[in-house]
């Protein structure tokens, strides 16, 4: 049995279009930020790079950050879309959850932490090295956040105390923090020398503890 499509529905013409123009204004970017840094290259450097004006560019981002974080995207709501589609499945958001990160971790999915692409690496070591881009992925995770809560207040049946708001809140916020650290604690052994197939089955166990921990509450 495979896990619940997380998939959103496919875009029309026009946005498919938007969106490759998206891709390669952030591809064009990521390139020049990587070979000599964040702060080194211009707005107006990237849009030279990419072959359009600068305010064609803003369009598309508001910030020299978005053209970054641009590859998060796809992410940002995808936990309250596994949510979401689990409960159509009838599956419990906790399980639909757990089944995703092991799926994501079995494909080496780069936002797992489980990936040893040199690419990868390169693009995380821009990302957490640049101040400036940390504190955007904090403002993108607090919107992953959000997001995960409403998926979690509506799975909750009207009255229970799983569709409480506040309860909603903490719970998304557990979810996300877990996942962040499992995923630091793969890319910090990835960065330390180690294969994604060596740290591989620690992922996995780690994934099981943690999200048994989610399940039972804190043992404290």
């Amino acid at each position: 049995m495979t896990g619940p499509d997380s998939r959103p529905a496919a875009p029309g013409l026009r946005e498919r279009k938007k969106e490759r123009t998206r891709q390669a204004l952030s591809d064009a970017a990521v390139a020049l930020f990587m070979e000599r840094g964040f702060d080194a290259v211009s707005v107006a450097e990237v849009a030279a790079a990419a072959e359009v004006s600068k305010p064609t560019l803003f369009r598309y981002f508001p910030a020299k950050e978005d053209l970054v974080l641009h590859r998060f995207a796809d992410h940002e709501d995808e936990s309250a879309r596994v949510v979401t589609a689990g409960l159509r499945a009838g599956t419990a958001p906790l399980d639909a959850l757990y089944a995703h990160l092991l799926d994501g971790l079995d494909r080496r999915d780069p936002v797992t932490g489980l990936c040893d692409h040199p690419a990868v690496l390169s693009y995380l070591r821009l990302l957490y090295g640049t101040p400036a881009l940390v504190g955007r992925l904090h403002a993108y995770r607090m919107r992953s956040e959000a997001a995960l809560a409403d998926a979690l207040a509506a799975a909750g049946s009207e009255g229970s105390e799983a569709a409480d708001p506040l309860v909603a809140r903490l719970g998304a916020g557990q979810i996300v923090a877990v996942l962040g650290v499992l995923a630091e604690e793969n890319t910090g052994r990835i960065a330390a020398g180690e294969t994604a197939d060596e740290v591989a089955a620690d992922a996995v166990a780690a994934a099981g503890l943690a999200f048994r921990v989610l399940r039972e509450g804190l043992p404290y």
